[in-house]
């Protein structure tokens, strides 16, 4: 046997023998490579006579596209096994349920789900939205609210104070969202209607208190508002939030410093087996404070009582939130729990509105 049919055998064999398109590969780059055995040959015919050309030149290209044929055939005959057995590992069970987008796994929390709520029904009565720092001065959480000095509201026992300046004063981390309206009230001339969504700071901790809370409150200011455009107010947003056709409220008489006069307002309910249930039974449930500005107050945003007056109210959104959606334990809200939030939490594109419904 010729060398060059022996090395035809040999390359062949290897060929056949070749498992995986990666040691294919390697067979070629070893036979017609630059530095391949068959390409070796084809350097030869430089150096040979014109007779010996004329033999071994076929004899060589001869070699050359055979072994070129016998490994394209068997690069496809791998390629093909090699889809084949990826084909039959990457199956897919057509029966399996599908996989929820991550759109849909997402849950809104709870106090952000209300937020949107009710800022969705006051906004339709006409209400803009305010923002105040967290962080504020005992002037503005305070004092122009009318809190008198040795007020218990400013002691440490109840206020988060940050260290004293130099000059004494301290920041502190609002207790109400009440600052926010006297920001309001000292840039903007009557008429005001806005509400002040926020988070506010006591300290405090129990199943139904927590440090950090959040809080709506409202505000109107003009010529002419009165007790009666409030309970309207309250009547028509308590309707609204929990979905019911008819509301009974009790106003009772209270103090705060901010408000005269001031009322504790109560909302009939029926307690059955844990549950409370709204617009039915014989009881009575206190939900929100509210009253007239005080005068001192219109006088420390530069606003002559004389001339204008109005209304306030303020409710915790937390609490509202437990009393419709049945939570029991204020104290979960921020426990980061996701077995929680998937039982509790709405989807992320139901958008409250009153006319699609505020719950899903």
């Amino acid at each position: 046997m010729s060398d060059i049919a022996k090395l035809e055998t040999e390359i062949l064999a290897a060929v056949a023998a070749a498992k995986d398109e990666a040691a294919l590969e390697a067979l070629r780059v070893a036979a017609l490579g630059k530095s391949g055995s068959v390409s070796a040959l084809l350097k030869t015919l430089g150096s040979m006579t014109p007779d010996e050309r004329k033999v071994q030149g076929p004899a060589i290209n001869g070699l050359k596209e055979r072994v070129t044929a016998a490994i394209g055939t068997a690069k496809e005959a791998l390629g093909a096994a090699a889809l084949d057995a990826r084909l039959n590992s990457e199956t897919v069970d057509v029966t399996l349920p599908i996989r929820e987008p991550p759109a849909e796994t997402g849950r809104v929390h709870p106090i952000s789900q209300v937020t949107d709520e009710l800022t969705a029904i006051f906004a339709d009565m006409g209400f803009a939205v305010a923002e105040g720092p967290d962080v504020e001065t005992d002037d503005y959480n305070f004092t122009k609210l009318n809190f008198p000095e040795g007020h218990p509201a400013r002691e440490m026992h109840d206020t988060f104070y940050f260290n004293p300046k130099p000059d004494g004063s301290r920041l502190l981390l609002r207790t109400h969202t009440s600052p926010v309206q006297v920001r309001t009230m000292l840039k903007q001339k009557p008429p005001i209607r806005v509400i002040c969504p926020g988070r506010t700071y006591r300290s405090d901790s129990d199943q139904t208190h927590t440090p950090m809370f959040h809080q709506v409150e409202g505000l109107v200011i003009d010529k002419g508002s009165h007790l009666g455009h409030l309970k309207w107010i309250l009547e028509e947003f308590c309707k609204a939030f929990f979905e019911v056709d008819s509301v009974k409220m009790r106003f009772r008489p209270s103090f705060f410093p901010f408000t005269e006069p001031s009322l504790e307002v109560d909302i009939q309910c029926r307690r059955d087996k844990g549950e409370i249930r709204f617009g039915e039974g014989d009881d009575w449930l206190e939900i929100l404070g509210c009253g007239m500005v005080h005068p001192n107050v219109l006088r420390n945003c530069g606003l002559d009582p004389d001339e204008y007056q109005g209304f306030a109210w303020g409710m915790g959104i937390d609490r509202i939130a437990m009393l419709k959606y049945g939570m029991h334990d204020l104290r979960a809200f921020f426990e980061a729990d996701v077995r929680w939030l998937a039982h509790y939490g709405f989807r992320p594109l139901d958008f409250p509105t009153l006319a699609g419904g505020l719950s899903p």
